[in-house]
């Protein structure tokens, strides 16, 4: 074989190499965006870069699967669920308060099920792999509740983190389904 024909099939062999980790990269990239949605998007905005986003979020379904999360029994499920009645009905009278209090019941229950609880951005993180459409919301819920107890908030916005939590709170009580991805 001449040094010409190696050449070129060094070339070729490089070139079909350098083929498949881009059409790899392409089918990750497209994995992650269909499982985590507008999660996605905001974890690259975050991050500024697509890469190290992804590693972050690759970073979270590992991190995810090293849990050991568990349904809640029935009789939990029940008495989960008398207290959000108990929360609802105090926000008529109080929505900080209520606010607070729909914070501490999912905190109660995510740690129940077996998430972590000690610092809102990890668990937030956690939560999108199983929530990744409802995790926003969580967020946003979370951030009007601090307003509340800063400055206050309109009662639009304090009745909108009512809603998000409680569709939080929904699917965290569901034992069919709640550990996979919600449909869209």
């Amino acid at each position: 074989m001449s040094p010409a024909v190696i050449v070129v099939i060094i070339v070729v062999v490089a070139l079909a190499a350098l083929g498949l980790v881009l059409l790899q990269r392409q089918r990750k990239s497209g994995q992650l965006k269909q499982k985590f949605g507008p999660e996605y998007d905001r974890a690259v905005q975050d991050r500024g870069d697509r890469r190290a986003a992804e590693q972050d979020l690759a970073g979270r379904q590992e991190h995810r699967q090293e849990l050991r999360l568990r349904d809640l029994d029935a009789v939990e499920r029940q008495q989960y669920d008398a207290s959000w009645r108990q929360v609802q009905t105090r926000f008529v009278d109080d929505p900080a308060g209520a606010l607070g209090d729909a914070y501490r019941l999912v905190q109660q229950v995510m740690g129940a099920r077996g998430y972590p609880t000690d610092d809102f951005d990890r668990q937030a993180d956690v939560i999108s792999v199983d929530h990744p459409t409802l995790v926003a919301d969580y967020r946003a819920a979370v951030r009007l509740t601090k307003e509340t107890h800063r400055d206050g908030a309109r009662t639009e916005d304090q009745r909108e983190a009512m809603v998000h939590y409680r569709a939080l709170f929904a699917r965290l009580l569901d034992t069919q389904g709640s550990n996979e991805m919600e449909e869209r």
